[in-house]
Formats: structure tokens, sequence, C-alpha cells
């Protein structure tokens, strides 16, 4: 085990509005804040209580991480460095005030990078874009990459008016592949349909796969990943247990569409490394390397919002002594793959 390097692909800050206030710009920043409200959509949306828990669960009190939090965390589970997502922020696509997602996008930018990358290059961000307005979110992943040498972007996976495969974000994928960097596809806790669920569980069961399954089929129809080639796209927080599944029932449609109108497959996308999943101690990740191979696939922490510092170490463990995947796989899946998709 001590042979092996660890990068966590998918980790969280906890943004408070009281931190983030100090990066919101004109003319927001001049006027009164009513604290009653959250500057975000917010994630209690779905009806289930998230403020308060037991004690001990999440690093900095109840506040969140913060970036000696994080490094003490990755020092404490031997991870070389983790890649950041925000909270709150997954639910920006809901935000129906174009100028305020603008205002957002920019402030959680400047906030992550001045709070937690330039504490340290083992803190690694991904760009909250504003896709409400499709121009300015191309400027603002432009930005955050070249400025701030964030690895990419994130495209919401719920609370949008038209899902992701649409035209109207196709300049943000054109533009992430002149960059060359990721568009990272990320589940929250889902916004709508909720309700229909009975209790906390039997929603946490679904509601992060179905919005990524409903994103990746229009993402895969679209046609969009066509002609981009230096372009990753990543589909995050809902395991891979569904891909294998999802992409055989997608190409065997895509086969019907005649050759010169088929989109590229899923499978193509895949041999040329431009899809990845994460996953993780899943039963299934033995057969979604036997259909997918064992490129795509990256390990995550999720630290805070479900590994504390006592059992990410046994998670690790469990991760390197399963006994149904190879060491070439399961070095992939922990460091190799996440530092090809990322680009570190």
């Amino acid at each position: 085990m001590s042979d092996y390097r660890i990068i966590d692909a998918d980790g969280h800050v906890m943004e408070l509005d009281s931190e983030l206030q100090e990066f919101i710009g004109p003319p927001y920043k001049d006027l009164e804040w009513h604290k009653s409200y959250s500057f975000w959509p917010g994630l209690t949306m779905d009806g289930y209580l998230r403020s308060l828990r037991k004690p001990g669960g999440w690093a900095g009190g109840g506040s969140g991480p913060n970036a000696q939090d994080w490094l003490r965390f990755l020092d404490i589970n031997k991870i070389e460095l983790t890649v950041l997502y925000p909270t709150q922020g997954l639910t920006h696509g809901a935000i129906q005030d174009h100028d305020w997602a603008i205002c957002m996008a920019k402030a959680y930018n400047d906030w992550i990078h001045n709070k937690f990358m330039a504490v340290s290059p083992r803190l690694v961000g991904v760009a909250l874009l504003p896709i409400q307005d499709i121009g300015e979110a191309v400027k603002e992943l432009r930005r955050a990459v070249k400025r701030y040498d964030m690895v990419g972007g994130i495209l919401p996976a719920d609370g949008l008016q038209a899902p992701l495969g649409h035209k109207q974000y196709w300049p943000v994928y054109r533009e992430a592949d002149k960059l060359g960097c990721v568009l990272s596809v990320h589940s929250c806790n889902s916004l709508r349909d909720n309700d229909r669920y009975l209790v906390p569980n039997e929603a946490a069961a679904l509601t992060h796969v179905i919005p990524q399954m409903r994103q990746f089929t229009n993402i895969m129809f679209s046609g969009v990943m066509n002609r981009l080639r230096k372009l990753r796209l990543g589909f995050l927080e809902a395991g891979s247990g569904w891909t294998a599944y999802l992409i055989d029932k997608i190409e065997d449609r895509l086969r019907r569409v005649p050759p010169a109108q088929r989109p590229a497959l899923p499978s193509e996308l895949l041999a040329r490394k431009q899809l990845y999943f994460q996953c993780g101690e899943e039963s299934t990740t033995k057969r979604d390397i036997e259909l997918l191979g064992d490129d795509c696939l990256l390990w995550a922490s999720d630290f805070p919002h479900e590994a504390t510092r006592t059992d990410m170490k046994k998670l690790v463990k469990e991760h390197f002594t399963r006994k149904d995947l190879s060491p070439a796989a399961k070095k992939k899946i922990i460091y190799d793959n996440a530092k090809r998709f990322y680009n570190l």
C-alpha cells in the first residue's frame, strides 16, 4: 500500500456566504445583505435537513474545512493532492438572475483561488461557470484556466433549463477543447422530484445518478464531442455502476443513425480517453473495468461530505486490498487516471 501514490479526484469546499461576500463585485457589493437568505438557490430545496449533523463529521466545527484542514486531511491519509469542487455552488445552474449568476461564479472562483489554491499547490480548483450566459461562461472558463491555473470548469447536473447537450452550451465545450482542459458534470442533491421519495436514504440512492444519466445521454446524442479531441468530460458523484448499462443502451440506438449523421460513440470517446467517471467502493467496479476498461475511472474522497479523517484510511486500505481488481487497475484508478484527466 505504501508504494502507491494517491490523487483525490473530487473533494469539496464548503463555501459560506460570509466568506464569499468579500469577493462579490459591483453592483451587488454595495447592497445591504439580508442574512436570512442565502446567495445560492440552496441544497435543502429537496426538503431534507442538512444543517444539523452529528459532531465530528465535518472539519472546521461545522463551517467546513479551510485550507489547513484540507492539508491535514491529505497528510493523514497520504494523499498527494485534491481537486476541489463546491458545495452550495453545485446549485448554481438553478440561479434565474443571469447577472447574479455571473457575479457569483466570479466571486466563487476568486474565493477558492485566494483561500485554497494560493495556500498550497496540493489544493486544485475547478471553476464555477455562469452557463446562464454562454458568452460569459466562455470568458470565465478562460480567465480561471489562464489566470488561476484551474484545471477546468463545472457543469451542473441539475437545475438547468435545458440539458447539457443542447447547442446553446456548445461554445463552452469548444473553449474547453481549445484550452485542453476538463469539463466536469457534477451532481448535487437534486432540486427536482425529490418530493417523490419517502425517506432521505431513498433520495440519496437516486438523487445523483438520475441527473447524471440524463446529462450523459443528452451529451452523447448531441454530437458535440465529434470534432473535439482535447476536451475531457468527467461525470462525478454518482459512481460508475450505471455507465456500462447506459452506454450499451446508447450505442444500440446510435448505431441505428446513418453513419454520416452519427454522433461519436461513447466507446470511441473512451478509446480517445475523453470520458471519465468517479468510482468508489462499488461492487460493480470489476465489471465496469471489464466492459469499459480501466483508463476511465477516478477515485474520490468526497471529503468532507461523506468521509471523515478517521475513516478515510480504512476506505483507502479497502481499495488497495480488493481481491477483484488487479494492482495495475488499482493504481490507475487512484492516481494515473486523475493525473491524465486533470492534466496535473
